[in-house]
């Protein structure tokens, strides 16, 4: 195979185009978008068909952001690879807490994973909507369905996508049992940078 010459400013545009000659079948419009970021952003084409979303989940996510959202992610490399300058024209916002000294210590005192404890950190912010952006951990995901089934953390979105073996599944198919809005990457794949490129997409159909 010979190389293609392409100038810096078209790599993006040329891989978009690679993508969508290659998709395995058509893909809902609303969602589109969003399932060929995580495509460029993995090479994977699976994620045609295990990225779920619940009814009318993108709506309500672009309600969300455009109302100053502040995504909460899991992982500091989730919070890396969000577009600041996406959030911030956006007025939006994004936190991680895991480095949190509250958080680490109420994990110790609870005997739960700092994800978890970090969950609870998120449900007290109430100034503005809330996503939950999950790469990593199923801890922080079951953590989310529990709080919501006791009527005390209801966020708007729910970006599920933690990637692994030991529950990660099941944290998956608890989600979208839960009623709370979502995006999930279903099975075992998913990742920071998958969470991260589905917040990088929605703030790009957001800003259009």
């Amino acid at each position: 195979m010979s190389a293609e010459f392409i100038l810096p400013g078209d790599i993006e545009k040329r891989s978009f185009e690679i993508i969508e000659s290659e998709l395995p079948h058509a893909l809902p419009e609303r969602e589109k978008p969003i399932i060929m970021r995580v495509i460029h952003t993995t090479a994977d084409f699976d994620y045609c068909d295990n990225l779920k979303f619940s009814e009318n989940a993108v709506d309500i996510a672009l309600d969300a952001i455009r109302r100053g959202a502040v995504f909460v992610t899991d992982t500091n490399m989730a919070l890396a690879g969000i577009n600041k300058p996406a959030l911030e024209k956006l007025g939006c916002a994004a936190q991680c807490f895991m480095a949190d000294p509250e958080v680490a210590k109420a994990a110790a005192e609870q005997g739960t994973t700092r994800a978890s404890a970090a969950v609870d950190k998120a449900a007290e912010i109430t100034d503005r909507p809330v996503i939950c952006v999950v790469g990593n951990a199923p801890t922080a995901l079951m953590r989310i369905c529990e709080l919501h089934r006791e009527g005390r953390f209801s966020p708007p979105l729910v970006i599920g996508a933690p990637v692994g073996f030991v529950n990660v599944v099941h944290s998956k198919e608890t989600l979208l049992e839960s009623g709370l809005p979502y995006i999930a990457a279903l099975g075992r794949k998913g990742g920071s940078t998958v969470a991260a490129a589905i917040c990088n997409a929605l703030m790009k159909i957001a800003d259009h």
